[in-house]
């Protein structure tokens, strides 16, 4: 058995193989079951009558509780450990998935959806920390990219699944789908994920303390939740306006548009790759820049170009996220410890901004149609990018 030492791991280690697999896993489960439901908010609306904006809250409670459990689960990490946190997370959010699919009305279904976000917590809040305490540091922002490529992967297939599966059999049937991809990845993960070797348990109320003070990571908190917050805006909105003319897709074709993911997956990747070259601060900002391009381009009215822009949006955003959130660990890291808070503070902000900001898609929709979504994700970007410009002027603490 392959041992890691201080360094940590370096891409070729059979420990890094078994690490990428498993985390990859772990982020393509998560992600599918948290936002399996953005594909179905059409027919949710429908089945359960429901508006557009009730229908949102399927997403937006998931991702608020996340945000909130988030907050225990990090602290809680520094002290009990990351390797175990992970592993029960994602086995117990794919047991309730298994019951979500099974609710018998909208009530139980919307508790359900919430305590699936509080055990998902466990894996998001903790994933960086491991990553940087396990990969040897020339890597950390590779595999990073990855583990984000994992969770792209996730959310473009969760869709895909679920809006697939819903043309065949309705909602049920499509949870049930995203369940069993659940406890495959659970599997996965449980006999993959190697235990922590270079973990160091800390305790106090310091650490939180500065991970709070700090300019730099307070400004990558709200880059999380700008950013984050108009990529949710905009993918809530679209099933309804593929649903409405002049398009009329049904679950299972509108569906089809979230394989645009896969640019994502591969955005995050290469922004790791590019951020190792010429550091985070200059690739932050242009990821910036292309998912405000991305946004733009939603605004004309033929589907291919429709498309084109949700693609180069969707690029941009895990450009902007894989390398920020990687960028949180290290940061924490440099000042003197507090990776599990830090990253904790990230993610609270990345789903407060993705329920709140997500969740007013719905009137944004109602009001303005297209032209209003575009409008609110547009603004939000653009924060995202005034930030991403302060940043390149803070201390060059944690690269």
């Amino acid at each position: 058995m392959q041992t890691v030492t201080a360094r940590g791991y370096l891409p070729g280690d059979a420990g890094y193989r078994r690490l990428s697999v498993a985390l990859f896993a772990a982020g393509l489960a998560t992600f599918a079951m948290l936002y399996s439901t953005q594909a179905l908010l059409p027919e949710l609306a429908r089945v359960f009558q429901v508006s557009p904006s009730q229908s949102a809250f399927s997403v937006s409670l998931a991702t608020l509780s996340l945000g909130a459990a988030i907050l225990i689960a990090g602290p809680a990490s520094e002290v009990l450990g990351r390797t175990k946190l992970m592993r029960w997370s994602v086995a117990t959010a794919a047991a309730i998935a298994v019951l979500c699919a099974v609710a018998p009305n909208w009530q139980t279904f919307l508790a359900l959806r919430g305590l699936q976000g509080i055990a998902m917590a466990g894996l998001p809040a903790v994933a960086m920390a491991y990553l940087r305490e396990e990969v040897h540091k020339d890597s950390h922002a590779r595999a990073s990219g990855l583990y984000i490529a994992g969770t792209a992967v996730g959310g473009m297939t969760g869709r895909l699944v679920a809006g697939g599966l819903a043309d065949l059999g309705g909602w049920r049937a499509a949870m049930s789908g995203i369940a069993v991809l659940g406890v495959a990845c659970a599997v996965l993960v449980a006999r993959l994920l190697p235990e922590s070797q270079n973990f160091v348990r800390t305790t106090g109320s310091r650490q939180t303390l500065r991970v709070l003070k700090d300019p730099a990571l307070l400004a990558l908190y709200g880059i999380a939740a700008t950013a984050m917050g108009a990529f949710v805006a905009v993918y809530n909105a679209t099933g309804f306006r593929l649903a409405a003319a002049p398009y009329g897709l049904g679950p299972g074709l509108a569906s089809l548009v979230f394989v645009v993911y896969l640019l994502g997956s591969a955005g995050s990747a290469v922004a790791g790759r590019f951020a190792d070259a010429y550091g985070r601060r200059a690739v932050v900002p242009v990821g910036c820049v292309v998912a405000m391009a991305g946004v733009g381009l939603t605004l004309a009215r033929p589907l291919p170009l429709v498309i084109v822009g949700l693609a180069v949006m969707t690029a941009g955003f895990f450009a902007v996220h894989g390398v920020a959130s990687g960028w949180v660990a290290v940061r924490a890291h440099a000042g003197g410890g507090g990776t599990g808070q830090a990253a904790s503070f990230y993610l609270f902000a990345y789903y407060l901004g993705s329920s709140l900001f997500g969740g007013l898609a719905g009137t944004a929709w109602t009001h303005a149609a297209w032209p209003g979504v575009a409008a609110e994700a547009g603004a939000l970007l653009l924060v995202t990018y005034l930030l991403a410009l302060l940043l390149k002027r803070s201390a060059k603490l944690g690269q």
